[in-house]
């Protein structure tokens, strides 16, 4: 059996975005959640009450007051959110109704919440202003150890669903502007990063060539002969822990020469690989999106 996650007041705090002081009246005016005690008299609270409190932040955002919130049972709240999650696209509201469907391993609620912002705003919006947001926040819940396993793996497999779906609906690019090559180093486990890059990449009239997952180098090379591509993009932020970055990057540029390689991630930033030499580093998602934007004008980043 799963142990049952323990969050401090500060964690709920920081998963809910509720402040702790406000957590504390609602607790002592209106008995909404009440903390459990260790025989040390140190207040936590359990899953439930986070789960109870994501709800109750949808509600009041929403413009429910706490008094009336604090009349409902928990069934009624739940119905209430469900409402809301579907109709109101507001980016928190869609994220913690995520994030709600993930801890409850519920696939209908997500995919509900999905399929209506996708018809409101499109497949590549939802995915910029709703999904990428609730996988940050879904680092953060690892974190604290606030999800199990099965949860993370139940809500990856279903984004995943989503961008193969998605990806299988773009045509191919018979006149492709540029060509690129994805892959993911060995050790490296970004899929979900790398197939919305595909999808963004080929979304744009471009030609993309995925390797996918656990890529060597000498894979890598055998496609540079045979598949001709401007572009090699990558991801690093798990691999290479103990490895230098640069060296690998150097080795990178031997076995795919000429080609100008795109590379982000957390330990390409925290290693300290900058722009230069055919290496384009890009921080975050918004600068992805420039690099993506400045390659439709050759001139500005050849």
């Amino acid at each position: 059996m799963q142990p049952v996650a323990v969050y401090s007041i500060k964690d709920l705090e920081m998963l809910s975005g509720i402040k702790a002081h406000t957590i504390r009246i609602w607790e002592q005016r209106y008995d909404i959640i009440q903390p459990q005690r260790t025989p040390t008299n140190i207040r936590y609270y359990e899953d439930r009450d986070l789960r109870l409190l994501l709800n109750i932040s949808i509600l009041n955002k929403n413009g429910f007051k706490i008094s009336r919130i604090a009349s409902m049972d928990e069934q009624e709240i739940k119905d209430e959110v469900n409402k809301l999650s579907s109709g109101n696209f507001e980016d928190s509201i869609q994220v913690d109704a995520m994030t709600i469907s993930m801890m409850e391993l519920d696939e209908g609620k997500f995919e509900t919440i999905l399929s209506s912002n996708i018809r409101a705003i499109g497949f590549e919006r939802t995915m910029l202003e709703v999904i990428y947001p609730f996988l940050d926040k879904l680092s953060l819940l690892w974190l604290t150890g606030s999800i199990h396993a099965v949860q993370e793996s139940f809500i990856s497999n279903l984004v995943r669903q989503k961008l193969i779906a998605a990806l299988d609906e773009i045509p191919f690019a018979q006149n492709a502007k540029r060509s690129f090559i994805l892959y993911l180093p060995e050790g490296e486990s970004q899929e979900l990063s790398l197939l919305f890059l595909q999808y963004l990449i080929r979304n744009r009239g471009h030609r993309v060539l995925y390797l996918g997952q656990n890529t060597g180098l000498a894979d890598l090379a055998e496609a540079c002969k045979i598949f001709q591509t401007d572009y090699i993009l990558t991801i690093i932020s798990e691999a290479f822990t103990r490895q230098s970055v640069h060296q690998y990057l150097n080795d990178l540029r031997q076995v795919c020469q000429k080609k100008t390689v795109l590379i982000t991630g957390y330990q390409v930033l925290v290693q300290g690989i900058t722009t230069g030499s055919g290496v384009r580093v890009m921080k975050n998602l918004e600068e992805i999106l420039s690099v993506l934007e400045e390659i439709d004008q050759p001139e500005l980043i050849r």
